[in-house]
């Protein structure tokens, strides 16, 4: 997954908005400070602080000392704040309406027109942030925004800010109030997605998107990062669908090609690990019944053993009537006659639970369930061959393609080589040595994109699987197994 930061917008601090020559004027800065000094001063001066003019030219000095000499005060934004709310309050009509003073500050508090404490704000909260002092810049980038409640750049700004602090929800609400207010820059969508995201919100990580999207329709990383969320919240089919329109809308984008084979590669895994599960289940029904018929049988055929005995004892018996050994040799073969037609009752029992078992797995769907899975597979497994082929096509030494390939021939052999080694003597005598060429064709089909991968790009995996498949084909060479290629 693709992280990005909000280079965009970082960039945005240079302060270029607010530069003025090479520095502030220092009789200007140095007046700001004498004034400041006075305004301040007055404060104590329960006369002149009275007066709403007095919080007037208060408010409009520090206003400027924000706008045009921080180094006087980094915070005068929130001073001038404060002094207009106190103009409105003091400036009053007699019938307690609002003075001409107090409508100028209300017309400032909005963010009306002529009116520059917003840029105040954001100027000195650029200020903090390039200072690395990010809670006193999202304290002035949130003032901001009471001021002027549609802008987008503070709660962008402001945003960003939060995230640095790892507020993340500040962060997630400071980009929300931007995508709200008609914000495009693509990256903020898309880190709004990741904050969802690391929730597991994904309903509203997919939303955050495709807000992002209706402001920037051919963005690609909105658009892969779409199918992300969508296999993160376990949606894979749907994620192969806006990859498929990915890949169709962009024909020649190699990484869109590469990772829809990837997802049809997954889902073929994910399909043959199914099939192998239910085989082993429907399989160990129909198994226990055969094993527990050919015991059937073994203990049945002991009562002809027996009868057998009965049999040639009697015949003593009755030549030795007075024979106390012979009778009691006739009533232990008698009594342990009695105990296998027991034992046989139980295993009859047994028998026909096992195999009604494995009748109600076939009839309870389970036989279609296994064919359905079986499809998939090779359904997935065609389309994740042609996308990986797709992609060499674009580009003959994509390393993710061609090893992926290469591993995709390689698990089928390994999965093929597994039939032979669970074969008997006799079932390897009738087809073992046909599968084992199958086999050896699969590895030697695995070898050159395991070879072109390495030339693509050295990595140890591909070298360590190219080991493997060549020892593999010498053990089949010395076995003279002709290697059949499907």
């Amino acid at each position: 997954m693709k992280k990005l930061f909000f280079v965009s917008a970082l960039s945005l601090f240079s302060m270029s908005a607010f530069a003025q020559d090479d520095a502030v004027n220092k009789a200007v800065v140095d007046q700001f400070r004498k004034d400041k000094e006075k305004s301040d001063k007055d404060l104590t001066d329960a006369k002149a602080s009275a007066k709403a003019s007095f919080w007037m030219e208060r408010a409009k000095l520090y206003e400027n000392i924000a706008l045009q000499g921080s180094e006087v005060d980094s915070s005068a934004a929130k001073t001038s704040l404060e002094a207009y709310k106190k103009v409105v309050e003091l400036d009053k009509t007699k019938k307690g309406e609002p003075g001409k003073s107090a409508k100028e500050a209300e017309n400032v508090l909005a963010g009306g027109e002529g009116s520059q404490l917003f840029n105040a704000f954001v100027k000195q909260g650029a200020e903090k942030y390039q200072a690395k002092n990010l809670n006193g810049a999202l304290e002035m980038f949130t003032a901001a925004q009471e001021i002027n409640k549609k802008d987008t750049l503070a709660s962008l700004y402001g945003g960003i800010a939060a995230q640095q602090l790892d507020k993340k929800d500040v962060a997630r609400e400071q980009f929300e109030k931007y995508a709200a207010n008609g914000g495009k820059d693509p990256s903020v969508f898309y880190g709004l997605a990741q904050l969802y995201r690391e929730e597991k919100n994904f309903d509203k990580a997919i939303e955050a998107l495709n807000k992002g999207l209706a402001q920037s329709p051919n963005n690609k990383d909105l658009k892969a990062e779409v199918v992300n969320i969508l296999l993160a919240s376990g949606n894979e089919s749907k994620a192969i669908s806006e990859l498929e329109a990915l890949a169709q809308a962009d024909p020649k984008n190699i990484q869109n090609v590469v990772n829809l084979a990837i997802l049809y590669d997954n889902m073929q895994r994910t399909a043959a690990d199914s099939v192998k599960q239910l085989s082993a289940k429907m399989g160990s029904g129909s198994k226990s019944a055969a094993s527990l018929t050919k015991n059937l049988e073994a203990e049945k055929s002991k009562i002809e053993v027996y009868d057998g005995e009965v049999k040639r004892i009697g015949a003593l018996i009755k030549k030795q009537p007075k024979n106390a050994d012979l009778k009691r040799q006739l009533a232990d073969v008698n009594a342990k006659k009695k105990e296998t037609i027991a034992t046989i009752a139980t295993m009859e029992g047994e028998v026909k639970s096992a195999t009604e078992a494995a009748q109600s797995s076939a009839s309870s769907g389970s036989e279609k369930q296994l064919a359905d899975l079986k499809a998939k597979q090779k359904d997935a497994s065609e389309k994740a061959i042609a996308n990986y082929k797709k992609a060499l096509e674009i580009d003959g030494a994509n390393y993710d393609a061609l090893y992926n390939l290469g591993v995709f021939y390689f698990n089928e052999a390994v999965q093929l080589k597994g039939e032979v080694d669970n074969m008997n003597m006799t079932e390897y005598q009738q087809r073992g040595k046909e599968i084992e060429g199958r086999v050896c064709g699969k590895f030697k089909k695995a070898k050159p994109y395991f070879e072109k991968a390495i030339q693509a790009k050295d990595e140890a995996e591909a070298k360590d699987n190219l080991t493997t498949v060549n020892g593999v084909l010498e053990q089949f060479a010395a076995k003279q197994v002709a290697c059949v290629e499907e």
